[in-house]
């Protein structure tokens, strides 16, 4: 490495310096070849993955996209640990990429040591294929995205069916354009403590809380670039991870624009308070089509058949 080093400060090329560079071994492919048929390919993706109880027996990787891929090797969140607890257990969306289960078991004790809290309760996850569900997200698709309750977790106990039962808290007033009284310095602090985790991505979270979270944040503001205002999100955080290290067929989003973000925010605080007027020449939206099993990768194609 000091040898890179000197290399570069001599002002040597990309190519010369391109030896130095550390890579990353690629992940294990070991799924098989499959063939399949065209009128599988044009079934909707959902009614295959959303109806897959068991993750694949091969080594953990992601293909694709977070709304447009799949997870081999997909391990169980387990329902209940000592900081944690995974909700609504009847969908079967506590399966994830290893690195997701570990995050989210991280995190969970972080919060417990930070916070008055015992812990976090656990949203979806993933079906244990991934792939597109048969209701709800648009993405989870791929392993790698984690929904955090913002009701804090003081019951490390409940029942399956209380979880099915118990619902989280909205933090939201005025449609997002403000927090209510249900929101403390301790969801700041969940949220400080998953984005500043370098696994993570970005957090999405409706926009009232990322302007509190500017405005009353005092030590470092590097993490707040993580968090994105996005609609909804007000009952729970939406965080998303990073490819995994090795991951060549893992599509990785646009990393956030540089900056805290804090401006776009406050955009759309006052976009919920006084809305633009709609744009006349604006055309309709067309109508999403559902994910056919041929619009996924192979190696989800593949997936779905093991």
């Amino acid at each position: 490495m000091r040898i890179c080093g000197y290399m570069a400060g001599l002002g040597l090329s990309l190519l010369g310096l391109a030896a130095c560079a550390p890579t990353t071994p690629p992940v294990a492919n070991d799924l098989p070849q499959v063939t399949i048929s065209s009128a599988d390919l044009s079934r909707e993706a959902r009614l295959v993955f959303g109806n897959l109880p068991t993750p694949t027996a091969t080594t953990p990787n992601v293909f694709g996209t977070y709304a447009g891929g799949c997870v081999a090797g997909a391990v169980a969140l387990p329902e209940t640990g000592p900081t944690w607890q995974a909700m609504r257990l009847s969908r079967n969306r506590n399966w994830a990429h290893p690195e997701t289960v570990a995050f989210v078991q991280d995190l969970s004790a972080r919060m417990a040591a930070a916070t008055s809290w015992n812990g976090i309760y656990v949203g979806d996850l993933s079906q244990p294929r991934g792939g597109p569900m048969l209701s709800g997200h648009t993405s989870h698709q791929s392993g790698l995205d984690a929904d955090i309750w913002l009701l804090p977790a003081r019951d490390l106990s409940l029942s399956v069916a209380q979880r099915e039962s118990l619902s989280s808290l909205s933090m939201q007033a005025q449609r997002g354009a403000a927090v209510n009284e249900n929101w403390t310095a301790e969801h700041a602090t969940l949220l400080r403590l998953a984005a500043s985790d370098p696994r993570v991505s970005r957090i999405f979270v409706f926009p009232a809380a990322k302007v509190w979270m500017c405005e009353n944040e005092t030590g470092d503001r590097g993490y707040l670039r993580k968090i994105r205002p996005w609609f909804g999100h007000h009952y729970h955080i939406h965080v998303r991870l990073n490819c995994p290290a090795g991951a060549r067929d893992c599509e990785a989003q646009e990393a956030p624009p540089l900056g805290d973000g804090c401006a776009d925010a406050v955009a759309w605080v006052n976009n919920i308070l006084n809305p633009p007027p709609p744009d006349p020449d604006a055309p309709a939206p067309e109508p999403r089509r559902a994910l056919r099993l041929g619009d996924l990768p192979a190696q989800c194609q593949a997936i779905s058949q093991m």
